[in-house]
């Protein structure tokens, strides 16, 4: 999914979110800003799988709140990526989420979300680092009954953090595969998809020294060999 500058009306990516699914034997294309749906669904049709990316604030309109101070959005991506979601799901096709990515799947299947974590959500837990931004800053706790956990073989390990909004209420439909020390849930996935992962950290920035986040990467291009 694209990425979006306001101010220069303009659509941008990460290189690390390209990289990494290229290290792991995939071919990134970035869709663009639109929603049609009968060009997302032969945009659908030329794809393996779907990489929902970090970015903006997710509205909560999704999931039935007021906006309150301190937070942005972008409806226009919103909009999009819910027409690309429910296709993804009908389809069975593979759907990766990163940072938005986790925010956003959780609350457009009916979960909510912290909406700006320093006024709603009391940690020491330093859940929006300084860069560099591929340095871990803080632990995850694994389940061991997760999907997480058969792909990584660990029960702990040690992310970056960059986000203010996070996973409250869990969607239905989705289980927790990872948590932070302070509670926060840190990975979800759906055990009734061929594959739908999503993590709050960020494996764009880490893929190049981080063994754990090219498993992410590779798992997510496996799962749709």
């Amino acid at each position: 999914m694209p990425l979006w500058d306001d101010e220069k009306e303009s659509m941008w990516m990460l290189p690390g979110y390209f990289e990494g699914i290229i290290q792991a034997g995939g071919t990134p294309i970035m869709f663009p800003m639109l929603t049609d749906e009968q060009e997302l669904r032969h945009l659908m049709s030329i794809t393996d799988g779907i990489l929902f990316t970090g970015g903006h604030d997710v509205s909560p309109e999704l999931y039935g709140e007021e906006l309150i101070e301190g937070v942005s959005g972008c409806k226009m991506r919103d909009d999009m990526e819910k027409i690309v979601l429910r296709m993804a799901i009908e389809t069975d096709k593979p759907v990766l989420g990163i940072c938005r990515g986790i925010q956003f799947i959780n609350a457009a299947l009916g979960g909510t979300l912290y909406q700006d974590l320093p006024t709603r959500f009391n940690s020491e837990i330093d859940h929006h680092q300084e860069p560099p931004y591929d340095v871990p800053v803080h632990s995850v706790n694994i389940l061991k009954d997760s999907p997480l956990y058969s792909c990584l073989n660990l029960e702990k390990i040690q992310v970056n953090s960059y986000h203010h909004q996070a996973v409250k209420d869990v969607a239905p439909g989705l289980k927790v595969m990872a948590t932070a020390e302070d509670g926060l849930v840190e990975g979800l996935y759906m055990p009734d998809h061929r594959f739908l992962w999503a993590v709050q950290w960020h494996p764009e920035f880490s893929y190049l020294k981080d063994e754990n986040s090219q498993k992410i990467f590779k798992a997510f291009i496996d799962s749709v060999l």
